[in-house]
């Protein structure tokens, strides 16, 4: 699973004042496109306009799963789970030009402003190599995992035998030399991530310890972690539209919870179907969509009262959603029958299913269109 300036914290920072993107050119004029991460076949390149897929860029046996995109559509990030690396893809060849080594079962990438984010989970022996920023015996190295509000360890959810595991981590990419320039502890199985609306700070979730740890995305430091309810295993996260609240979703105990973006209390429960996980809020900012994997539905709720409005039968395993550019469509990856489903984003009504996916996973689109991973 699991910023140009003199030092590396004068860097990071640049992400939240300057807002200059890695890679932005106007010149790119692509055609709307989706990529979905195939675990067994590589990336699915869906052409959004015929809503074909068009081809597969393979990558033998490398198993990505989550994926992101620069700005510009140019470039396309994969988090390999049995090299345990990050490949930078051009997406008009198709061809790797670039990897860097990241640790054990990388999991979800974002790429923020010249950044990508990497969870993984490093074991014993994993881990940047010396000399990264935030490796052992770097300079600015963090000695354990990150505290809880007065200083403690975030506690276990899982029991003994996971609270004595390593923690996982997320790796801090630069692009445009694409080495890891740090590496933050985390919780346990960190999964989703998300950024504040001011880009200052970063949210995780820990599905290990049912945790969601805060970072501040300057200097990595650790500023919080917040316990949720034992064995609810969080998943998924996104920040509302109007950046005052955080949706954080429960697997386990099948629910999301609606946090204060700035005191970071639970201001709301609410019940879902089975297994919930992808999670967004539509383009207009009005409905908000849960993916309720083990249920086999896209759940749609009011994104102002999280009141329920209805439920969409899905495939099987669809854990990760996104809508087309345009607005017009919802497509869910749906791991286990193989395929992308397309439905219509206002009446919700199928539209078809696009086949050749096997067990695909995450989905992305350009230019970019809301989604639970962006």
């Amino acid at each position: 699973m699991h910023l140009k300036k003199a030092t590396a914290y004068l860097a990071l920072a640049s992400v939240v004042t300057t807002g200059i993107t890695f890679g932005a050119s106007p010149a790119w004029a692509a055609p709307p496109t989706a990529y979905v991460t195939s675990e067994t076949a590589g990336v699915g390149v869906i052409d959004l306009d015929q809503m074909t897929l068009a081809k597969t860029f393979a990558f033998g046996d490398d198993g990505p799963r989550g994926l992101s995109l620069t700005a510009d559509g140019r470039r396309l990030l994969l988090a390999n789970k049995k090299p345990g690396d990050l490949s930078e893809v051009d997406t008009a060849t198709g061809k790797i030009l670039r990897r860097v080594k990241i640790g054990k079962n990388p999991e979800f990438v974002r790429v923020h402003g010249n950044y990508a984010y990497v969870t993984y989970e490093p074991g014993e022996d994993g881990g940047p190599p010396p000399g990264v920023s935030g490796a052992p015996g770097a300079p600015g190295a963090s000695g354990g995992a990150p505290g809880a509000d007065k200083g403690g360890p975030p506690g276990a959810g899982k029991g003994d035998d996971n609270a004595n595991e390593p923690p996982a981590e997320i790796a801090i990419v630069d692009l445009k030399t694409l080495r890891v320039i740090r590496s933050v502890k985390s919780g346990h199985e960190t999964e989703g991530v998300e950024f504040s609306g001011d880009g200052r700070e970063m949210l995780v979730t820990n599905e290990g310890d049912d945790t969601v740890s805060v970072y501040h995305v300057g200097t990595g430091a650790p500023l919080r972690t917040l316990k949720l309810d034992h064995g609810s295993r969080p998943r998924g996260i996104k920040r509302s539209p109007d950046g005052k609240q955080y949706v954080v979703t429960l697997e386990n105990t099948n629910k999301f919870v609606v946090l204060d973006a700035h005191s970071f209390k639970v201001l709301k429960t609410v019940d879902t179907q089975l297994g919930p996980y992808g999670v967004a809020f539509d383009p207009a900012g009005k409905r908000l969509m849960v993916a309720a994997a083990r249920g086999k539905v896209l759940q749609v709720f009011d994104a102002r009262t999280f009141d329920h409005v209805t439920d969409v039968p899905v495939g099987l395993r669809c854990w990760h959603f996104s809508f087309t550019p345009d607005g017009s469509k919802l497509m869910l990856a749906c791991g286990r029958s193989n395929a992308v489903y397309v439905f219509d984003a206002t009446s919700y009504q199928p539209v078809k299913q696009i086949e050749g996916l096997p067990l695909a996973w995450g989905i992305v689109t350009y230019p970019h269109s809301a989604g639970s991973i962006e």
